[in-house]
C-alpha cells in the first residue's frame, strides 16, 4: 500500500540511500532536486519496497517519477498503477530515462506509450573537459576566462553557510538585471535558490564563489547525483562581468574534483526549452545526454 506524505528535510535520511541505489546520473533523483522545487512542484513522497515513491501534484493531474532503488519493481509499479486508478488519475511516469525503458517493456510488452520530453534532457559533461577545457570547439571559453584573468583581481572559495548573506545579496541584484525573456520561470528558481541557502548545511551542499577583489561576482551549489556525476543546481553570474560565467564553472568543477576524486561527470541539468539557456549549455558540447520520456502505462 502507497503512503504518501509532503516531502520534509526529514526524508533525506532514507532518500539517499536510494538514490545511491539508482546510481542513475539523472539530475531529477538526487534529494536536493526534490525537496529544493518542492514550492513549484508540490511532491508527496514515501517508501515502497525499496523504492521511493514520488507524487508531483503541480499540474492539472498528478503523475508518478520514476521509483527509485534497487527493490522488485514489478509489485511497485502495480501499487502505482492502482493508487492511479483509485484516485482517479492516469498512470504516468516522467522523468524515465532510456536505461529505464527495457525495464518497463519487459514487465508491459507493447502497453505502454513513451513520448521524449527533450526540454527536460539533461547535459552531461566529462569533468576533465571542464576542468582543462581543451580543444578548438572550447577556445572561445578560454577567452573568456583570460579576459576575466586580467580584468580582475579575483579569487574562489568554497561556500559556507556564513557567506549566505552575500549570496543573497548577489542573487537579488542577478534577479534585478535579468530581461524579460529571461523571466519565464524564473521566480521558481529563485524560490528554490533561496531554500538552497536556508537549508545549505542541512541538505550537504558544495557551493563555490567568485570573487572580484571583495565583490561576490558569481556562486554555484550542487551535490553528487550518482557514484560518479555530480549534479550543479545553480549557477548564477552577472553577465555585465566579462568571463565571469566560464570562470565560475571552471573553478567550481576544479574544486569539485579535487573534493571528490570519483567525479568523472558534471550533471549540469536541463535547458527548460528556454533557447538562451540551450545555447549556453550546448556551447560547452555536451559529452552526454540523460533521455528523459513521458510514459503511460495501464492501471487497469
Amino acid at each position: 500500500m502507497i503512503d504518501l506524505h509532503p516531502v520534509t528535510l526529514a526524508d533525506k535520511a532514507w532518500i539517499d540511500p536510494l538514490v545511491l541505489a539508482e546510481n542513475s546520473p539523472s539530475a531529477d533523483y538526487n534529494f536536493g532536486n526534490i525537496f529544493l522545487w518542492d514550492g513549484t512542484y508540490r511532491q508527496q513522497v514515501g517508501q515502497l519496497a525499496g523504492r521511493m515513491i514520488c507524487m508531483p501534484c503541480y499540474g492539472p493531474e498528478p503523475f508518478f517519477a520514476w521509483p527509485i532503488g534497487s527493490g522488485d519493481l514489478a509489485p511497485v509499479l502495480a501499487e502505482m498503477g492502482a493508487y492511479a486508478r483509485g484516485n482517479g488519475f492516469p498512470f504516468v511516469l516522467r522523468g524515465v530515462t532510456a536505461e529505464h525503458l527495457p525495464l518497463i517493456q519487459a514487465l508491459f510488452g507493447e502497453r505502454f506509450t513513451a513520448e521524449p520530453e527533450r526540454d527536460l534532457w539533461d547535459y552531461l559533461y566529462a569533468a576533465e573537459k571542464l576542468d582543462a577545457l581543451t580543444g578548438k570547439h572550447l577556445h572561445g571559453k578560454r577567452n573568456h576566462i583570460h579576459r576575466f584573468e586580467q580584468e580582475n583581481d579575483w579569487t574562489f572559495s568554497p561556500m559556507t553557510a556564513g557567506d549566505i548573506p552575500a549570496c543573497r545579496d548577489m542573487l537579488d541584484k542577478w534577479m534585478a538585471a535579468c530581461g524579460e525573456d529571461e523571466q519565464d520561470g524564473i521566480d521558481a528558481e529563485y524560490r528554490a535558490i533561496d531554500r538552497a541557502f536556508a537549508s545549505f548545511d542541512a541538505l550537504g551542499l558544495d557551493g563555490g564563489l567568485l570573487w572580484s577583489g571583495s565583490t561576490l561576482v558569481a556562486f554555484s551549489m550542487g551535490e553528487m547525483t550518482s557514484l560518479d556525476t555530480f549534479d550543479i543546481h545553480f549557477e548564477k553570474a552577472f553577465a555585465d562581468i566579462n568571463g565571469a560565467y566560464a570562470m565560475v564553472n571552471r573553478q567550481f568543477v576544479r574544486a569539485i574534483r579535487a573534493a571528490h576524486p570519483r567525479v568523472r561527470w558534471i550533471n549540469r541539468e536541463d535547458d527548460m526549452g528556454r533557447p538562451s539557456l540551450r545555447q549556453s549549455k550546448l556551447s560547452y558540447h555536451p559529452d552526454r545526454m540523460v533521455e528523459k520520456y513521458k510514459v503511460v502505462l495501464p492501471n487497469g
